[in-house]
């Protein structure tokens, strides 16, 4: 009889640990938030604002590498001037980066 109560959990010792725990993951997923969802977060604000100052004239980077000069501009699509003679119709999220800006 004397072993059951010895081996009994002691209720007291329980709660201390239950509240270490849920420090632990606010403690994560502060560090979460700050290393990879913000910077996440400012990277695509970043990408949406170049994407919307797009101008006629501007000379790009495409993600796949193509240089030119955008010669058009619809909603969700660029006409890009890649030569003297050719252009191609290329998505907004096709580009990677603006080398310069029109008037630059």
């Amino acid at each position: 009889m004397d072993l059951l109560i010895a081996m009994s959990p002691q209720g007291g010792e329980g709660g201390g640990s239950m509240v270490s725990t849920i420090i632990m993951f606010g403690a994560i997923f502060l560090i979460f938030y700050f290393m990879i969802i913000r910077p996440q977060q400012k990277k695509a604000k970043n990408r949406t604002r170049l994407l919307s100052n797009l101008e006629k004239g501007d000379k790009v980077v495409t993600s796949g590498g193509i240089h030119g000069i955008i010669a058009g501009l619809d909603e969700k699509t660029l006409l890009l001037q890649v030569s003297d003679n050719l252009k191609i119709k290329v998505d907004r999220s096709a580009i990677g980066q603006v080398i310069s800006k029109k008037g630059e």
